[in-house]
């Protein structure tokens, strides 16, 4: 499947001008821009660092704080045991070494697999079709619906999957006019302890939530279907996506979770792609004829 690696959508991606309107997008997705020469690259790469170097500002003076907190609490513990102090020295140890981590990230050119990992409200690729070819959109994992504003979808903060059987209600609007694509080795689900341990829950436990890190044997990258949405937003338009999910594979539900995404095959993506058309049965049919494949599980340890 060749892929046109355009930079095709909006510099505001990138562009931070204020902290509350900083879009969160992985590192590997800021990384790529690092060696390119094209000159929106080039450009989209200096904004990056512009922050990279503003944010840097912003993880010292934590971290300068954490630690006078730290010091502050290891003296009041050599004169009196008390909660707060024992308080204070576990959450700043706890930041300082979150802080440490975030800074080395900044300058890390080597790419390590947590990089390319993203959350919902995240800004992830997202492959459509653009005339006659594949393009590369960064768009935000949840979809604002078509007639939402900003107020209207924080009430629904969930529209980052697209359930299946709710397409013929709530997603109608897209399916079968605006499909992409993601290209992921893993995903991952927030599952409750006691269901993936199959038993319930002892008198007086409360739940635990535990997030599991599924990845498909054999070892391939899945392809996996999405709906997105064009929505104005302030000056600019926002590009955002949802990704389309069924009923648990056998494993996923045993694993304690209710959903998982869809994947499909190579072959079908061209069609997907295009769904102006086609009818809802053959874009059904795309979506039912997935690749074999079986979802190991483990608790994911990274944040």
């Amino acid at each position: 499947m060749s892929v046109y690696r355009t930079l095709a959508g909006p510099l505001n991606v990138w562009a931070a001008p204020d902290q509350a309107k900083k879009k969160r997008r992985p590192k590997a997705v800021d990384d790529w821009f690092r060696g390119l020469s094209d000159p929106k690259a080039q450009e989209i790469w200096r904004e990056i660092q512009r922050q990279r170097a503003e944010r840097e500002t912003e993880l010292q003076q934590e971290l300068f704080k954490q630690k006078k907190r730290q010091a502050d609490a290891e003296r009041a513990l050599q004169t009196k045991v008390t909660k707060k102090a024992q308080e204070d020295l576990r959450i700043s140890t706890e930041k300082i070494s979150k802080l440490k981590l975030d800074l080395d990230d900044l300058q890390r050119a080597e790419p390590l697999p947590r990089d390319a990992r993203f959350f919902p409200g995240n800004y992830a690729p997202v492959i459509v079709m653009e005339g006659s070819r594949k393009v590369i959109k960064p768009m935000r994992y949840q979809c604002r619906l078509p007639g939402w504003n900003e107020y209207v979808e924080r009430k629904y903060p969930g529209t980052y999957n697209a359930r299946r059987d709710s397409i013929p209600k709530t997603w109608d609007a897209l399916f079968g006019h605006k499909h992409g694509i993601i290209i992921v080795n893993a995903f991952y689900e927030n599952v409750e302890r006691h269901l993936m341990e199959h038993r319930e829950l002892a008198e007086g436990e409360s739940t635990e939530n535990v997030v599991l890190e599924f990845r498909p044997k054999p070892e391939q990258d899945m392809i996996i279907a999405c709906l997105w949405n064009e929505s104005p937003d302030g000056d600019g338009h926002l590009l955002s996506f949802a990704a389309i999910t069924d009923d648990p594979a056998p494993e996923v539900a045993a694993a304690g979770h209710d959903r998982t995404i869809i994947q499909i095959k190579p072959e079908n993506v061209d069609r997907w792609l295009t769904p102006e058309g086609r009818s809802i049965e053959e874009l059904q049919a795309i979506l039912d004829d997935r690749p074999e494949a079986y979802y190991e599980h483990h608790i994911s340890r990274a944040a």
